[in-house]
């Protein structure tokens, strides 16, 4: 992830624990300059062995560079791409900033822009304020419409926090609906108490979703999509499951086995281990002094990534569901488990809940991709079950073991609603 500005945004969402990183460089003008972006494409396109390499923008804003940067950065990957190479970029925005000529560069070069926004304006408004605390809802959707206007292809990243985890249903068919996306991430807010910003310390924030309303925020959503939205909105941890049912190696960074693959790079070039951990004991070096391959492969990173499966608690690895959760990301590994082993990821809860409920729909969609049907065809043997399962229903007796399958008797299950 390349943060051309790093930490400088135009917002100051109150949950964003990247504008602490600012105190990293107290004497920096936060503008990557043309050298460490030329030294960076050129590396980074030389070494990669692969038909499509992706470059990614994040902040901060990266936006705030301007858009001649980006054109320059465009001509650099041009320039070094190898024969029969695509080279394609993606770029995480607020959409504040964005006019009618950003959109149209990004059409021309075929940016995909990721866009935050945290469900209706209440919802979103609660924490993604700007820096005199004045809400951004308008300037952000007014962004969204310019990239429909220019048919920018973009998808959304929705944060789950204190302010809208109880409201699962509004902010999905809100970006469903309203905004039109097809393309969803729920990203779980878990943010370190302290006043550093950095991955330190065992308490969160009031801010921070709680493990049990994460899991019932993505169930809720889940128990919508399967039946009417497979195949036509694609929510990222639901493709991730759907994959790993498959034997798929996760997608999902946090969901796989080890990390290490999504180092960040800093403005300066100082190159880190990961997004969340841009922080003076995980920072591997300077692009200026190392080969970006040599500090992608270096012990240090690769500790850094095996870490992640050599700590999980045994809790976790005796759990049903560790193929597809992992012990999830390393950030939020803040509890300590039952028997007392320290490791527990703060969301086990709710992961645990999510990956149990969905585990039945998930086995099914994989069976049919298996049978080179798509996963859609679900939503027609789900609707036949519960229309199977109302008809059971309505010819049941009060003492009659309810036809749901519960084991419990009809009067002290689906019968209490309807006697």
């Amino acid at each position: 992830m390349l943060k051309p500005r790093g930490a400088i945004c135009n917002l100051d969402c109150a949950y964003c624990y990247f504008l602490f990183k600012e105190k990293l460089y107290p004497d920096s003008a936060f503008r990557m300059n043309d050298d460490v972006l030329k030294n960076f494409t050129r590396q980074y396109v030389e070494t990669q062995r692969v038909q499509e390499v992706t470059f990614a923008w994040q902040g901060g804003e990266p936006t705030l560079m301007g858009l001649d940067f980006f054109r320059g950065a465009v001509e650099l990957q041009k320039k070094y791409a190898r024969p029969g190479v695509r080279v394609s970029n993606a770029l995480q925005t607020n959409a504040a900033t964005l006019d009618d000529a950003w959109c149209e560069f990004f059409r021309a070069n075929d940016f995909l822009l990721g866009v935050s926004l945290d469900g209706p304006r209440e919802l979103h408004d609660a924490y993604r304020v700007d820096k005199g605390g004045a809400p951004t809802f308008d300037r952000v959707m007014h962004g969204v419409e310019l990239l429909k206007k220019h048919k920018v292809e973009f998808n959304i990243l929705a944060t789950v926090h204190a302010a809208n985890a109880n409201d699962p249903l509004d902010v999905y068919r809100f970006l469903r609906d309203e905004v039109g996306t097809r393309f969803i991430q729920f990203i779980p807010i878990v943010e370190r108490d302290n006043a550093t910003g950095f991955q330190e310390g065992n308490t969160v924030t009031p801010r921070s979703v709680t493990a049990k309303q994460y899991g019932d925020f993505l169930i809720a959503i889940f128990d919508e999509w399967v039946r009417r939205d497979v195949g036509r909105v694609y929510v990222q941890i639901f493709d991730v499951a759907l994959g790993g049912r498959l034997g798929q190696r996760a997608s999902l960074c946090i969901f796989a086995e080890t990390c290490g693959d999504a180092l960040a790079m800093e403005h300066n070039g100082d190159l880190f281990s990961c997004d969340h951990f841009v922080e003076p004991r995980y920072k591997l070096g300077n692009l200026s002094d190392i080969p970006l391959v040599e500090m992608v492969a270096s012990l240090q990173q690769r500790k850094f990534g095996t870490d992640k499966r050599d700590a999980l608690p045994r809790y976790c690895r005796e759990c049903a569901v560790r193929f597809i959760c992992n012990g999830g990301c390393p950030k939020d590994r803040l509890l300590t488990a039952p028997d007392g082993e320290p490791g527990l990821n703060y969301l086990c809860e709710g992961f645990k809940a999510f990956f149990t409920h969905i585990d039945r729909s998930m086995k099914t969609m994989a069976s049919l991709v298996q049978q080179q049907r798509p996963p859609a065809d679900y939503m027609l043997l789900l609707a036949r079950e519960e229309v199977e399962l109302e008809r059971k229903l309505a010819r049941a007796t009060r003492n009659d073991p309810c036809p749901c399958g519960s084991g419990n008797k009809f009067k002290h299950c689906h019968g209490r609603s309807s006697k």
